[in-house]
């Protein structure tokens, strides 16, 4: 092989390599060598080891037969029986003079490949009408089999790695959650105990308003406690899509106004500020929507403190958006996406109490409606939170 051809391999292959997508790493792989080694489909097999089938990975047609891709030949027993062999096959047809349509006359070429050790595959290079593969064809076949296992091997790798990731931060959310939750049960127990045990005492008297406020407090924090363990309860039910829904007719701007009304007769500094336009009905669950809508005033309450929250509503044709925009510091960027998993809480907010599963819930509510729910923020300026969910059409 002389300089030149080294040389024009060496850029093929560094512009294959700087392809971040493995689908256009092998288009590019293929187009970019095929004016030296010309073929018209090429397809990647893999055997599924347990179910003893082949699954296409990737297939192009590149040549004769371009507008007629799924009549022609793909080479599928013949890339079986590549992978059995585990070795270079090339199978010419029967000549037959008497044939004049060159999309029968099939040579194959074919390699085998893998993506691991326990995934067996085959490249497979179809040539209508020949002529036949030459040695420098089957050279270069080969440098492409081999480019096409590494590229292939990166993906399943780069997978892998997502997968891992994502497992791995499951996991540290699951054991955050495990210290947090912890956390959050000791402290109403702990109040409650202290408390209730010290109405009990008998060497020491209280006076009637120091026992009206110890009750005061262990009434809140049973309250507290409750919650607590709806959340983890409703949060499972929604993960097993065993909660229930109630659908009727519902006006959202009625009911976020009621939602508002209880929230600021606990947090009379709340300002709230409503720009409604008039919206149609939509089928929902009251109850759980309210759930929505208090779980959104209570984080503008504890994220964004001292903040005017402005809830818009806007008509959508055959959808309606809500939006409960506050003016707090905001979220870094990198949370946003993760935000609605469940048990995920920003890091450094543990001076703010929760348990990572509000926005999960909220999240697995909306969807139930048929709707989406979404998050925008710019640091120092504040949060919004979207929700976007379907009119009823039968109103």
């Amino acid at each position: 092989m002389d300089s030149k051809t080294l040389s024009s391999l060496h850029d093929v292959f560094k512009e294959v390599q700087k392809q971040q997508d493995w689908k256009a790493a092998l288009d590019k792989l293929f187009a970019s060598l095929r004016g030296d080694f010309v073929f018209d489909n090429v397809v990647i097999y893999f055997m599924e080891p347990h179910l003893k089938s082949m699954d296409v990975l990737y297939a192009r047609a590149m040549g004769r037969g371009k507008g007629l891709e799924a009549d022609v030949s793909w080479g599928e027993n013949f890339a079986h029986d590549v992978i059995t062999k585990g070795k270079m096959v090339s199978k010419e047809p029967l000549k037959n003079i008497r044939v004049f349509d060159r999309l029968t006359q099939a040579y194959l070429l074919g390699f085998p490949i893998s993506a691991h050790a326990r995934k067996k595959g085959a490249i497979v290079f179809v040539r209508f009408g020949g002529p036949s593969y030459s040695e420098n064809h089957i050279h270069l076949a080969a440098l492409q089999a081999f480019w096409a296992s590494a590229i292939i091997g990166r993906k399943e790798l780069d997978e892998a790695r997502s997968e891992l990731d994502s497992v791995q931060r499951q996991m540290r959310l699951q054991d955050d959650f495990v210290s947090t939750i912890s956390h959050e049960l000791r402290t109403p127990l702990g109040f409650i105990k202290g408390y209730s045990t010290s109405l009990l005492r008998q060497d020491t008297s209280w006076d009637v308003a120091t026992q009206q406020e110890f009750l005061t407090i262990i009434d809140e924090e049973a309250d507290r406690l409750t919650r607590l363990i709806e959340d983890m309860l409703e949060s499972a039910r929604l993960q097993s899509k065993t909660l229930q829904f109630k659908f009727t007719p519902i006006r959202l701007d009625a009911l976020v106004r009621d939602v508002g009304l209880r929230v600021n007769t606990h947090h009379p500094d709340l300002k709230i500020e409503y720009q409604f336009e008039t919206l149609p009905a939509v089928a929902g669950d009251g109850v759980r929507l309210s759930q929505v809508f208090e779980n959104l005033f209570s984080n503008a309450i504890k994220y964004a403190p001292n903040s005017k929250l402005t809830i818009t509503t806007k008509s959508l044709g055959k959808k309606v958006l809500l939006s409960f925009a506050d003016e707090g510091e905001g979220i870094p960027e990198d949370y946003l996406p993760f935000l609605f998993e469940r048990f995920y809480r920003v890091p450094g907010e543990r001076t703010v109490t929760g348990t990572g599963l509000g926005l999960y819930i909220c999240k697995q509510i909306v969807m139930a409606h048929h709707g989406n729910i979404w998050v925008e923020s710019v640091l120092d300026k504040g949060t919004t939170f979207f929700i976007e969910l379907p009119a009823d059409p039968t109103l």
